[in-house]
């Protein structure tokens, strides 16, 4: 419900079409009355009547003003709904889970937006301690759950992924979808969080030991999962090089937020720190998700870079204007070094095919100080990262 109360703040009246059947009927019949009202006006869920997107786009027509309207929705309809571009009318915002910031786990003392500038940064220690990093993991950044006892936060993400695959998931869909396999495929793409895994890979996971499913069906419950905006996989990037790296296009998998991946396995606290491996992956997806969040506010993007030849690295940033920055996620300071050898040789194959010097490379670590290494490769604890 944050986008609904976030737009709230902003509407000076409002009309949910989840809760009044009434509106909905009148979409169809007499849409003026859904669009009429003090401005800027609330469509809440517009999705699901999605004829109000062509209705909305001539009243801004005929209005000549701007600010009339804000919809809202959790689901993305589909492409055809909105073939009727809404170019110069309307402006899409993606909303996301709150990052550690937003919660108040991170001082924000190193700005992504500052290091996109060339700016060198450091913090104070961040004190956050690895079990704290697998609660905050597993709760997620649900703003609806930030006050609630850890426990009953758990079963709310657990129940969110089960009305997501008995419900939800069909609506969007437009097609009867059989929830068991939607659960193993949750669970497939769960165990393979912050990994490049093909269609093949996850469907082999769905068939271990229950129903079978065919790669073409794997795929099309993946699309309707993203426009549930329950997955967001992980873009390569593909920088435009005079050199021959080859490089590799598969996006790495990634749910909206870390904590759908515990939830879809069961996972709690205590199992994760039990699981270090795993533990690692969840916490790549944590910073993924804060990066996405930053990313958005300077007008970038986030990817991930892989080459043919091995070399990996879990996220690039860059800005419309071509400043990139590269990031890599360790768990322990044991990795760091790895995670500098990585970057640096990303560093290095930028520069020789023409991509230009990055503003910025780190390792985003769980806690200590920030501070840059000899060498140019800075130390961000993920307790000071912000916007």
């Amino acid at each position: 419900m944050v986008k609904t109360a976030t737009a709230r703040n902003l509407a000076a009246s409002e009309m949910r079409l989840d809760v009044d059947r009434n509106a909905r009927r009148m979409v169809g019949v007499f849409p003026g009355t859904v669009l009429s009202g003090d401005t800027p006006r609330l469509i809440d869920e517009w999705q699901i009547e999605p004829d109000i997107w062509n209705h909305v786009r001539r009243a801004v027509d005929d209005r000549g003003a701007p600010g009339q309207f804000i919809l809202t929705g959790s689901a993305v309809p589909a492409d055809d709904v909105t073939r009727h571009t809404g170019a110069g009318r309307l402006t899409r915002l993606r909303m996301r889970t709150f990052s550690l910031f937003e919660t108040g786990r991170s001082s924000g003392q190193i700005s992504l937006g500052a290091l996109l500038n060339g700016e060198v940064q450091d913090s104070e220690p961040s004190t956050l301690k690895v079990p704290e990093l697998a609660e905050l993991i597993c709760r997620g950044g649900w703003p609806g759950h930030i006050r609630h006892p850890l426990p009953l936060a758990l079963r709310m993400n657990r129940g969110y992924l089960n009305e997501i695959r008995r419900v939800d998931i069909a609506q969007v869909s437009g097609r009867r979808r059989d929830p068991v396999k939607v659960g193993r495929l949750l669970r497939s793409l769960a165990r393979n969080v912050g990994t490049p895994a093909s269609l093949t890979t996850l469907v082999k996971a769905v068939r271990g030991g229950g129903p079978t499913m065919k790669p073409d069906t794997a795929a099309e419950y993946l699309e309707a999962l993203e426009r549930l905006m329950i997955v967001e996989d992980l873009p390569a990037w593909a920088p435009h090089l005079r050199s021959r790296t080859r490089l590799r296009s598969t996006p790495v998998r990634h749910f909206v937020d870390p904590s759908l991946a515990t939830a879809a396995l069961g996972i709690a606290p205590e199992r994760l720190l039990n699981d270090l491996k795993y533990l690692g992956f969840v916490f790549e997806a944590m910073v993924v998700r804060d990066l996405r969040v930053y990313a958005q506010a300077a007008d970038a993007e986030v990817y991930h870079y892989r080459e043919k030849s091995g070399l990996d690295v879990d996220a690039v940033v860059e800005t419309d204007d071509g400043r990139w920055a590269a990031f890599e996620v360790k768990l322990g300071e044991r990795w760091i070094d790895d995670g500098t050898k990585n970057l640096r040789r990303l560093a290095d194959r930028m520069i020789r095919g023409g991509r230009g010097e990055p503003a910025a490379l780190a390792v985003i670590v769980p806690n200590g100080y920030g501070h840059v290494r000899p060498g140019g490769v800075g130390i961000v604890p993920v307790g000071a990262l912000g916007g």
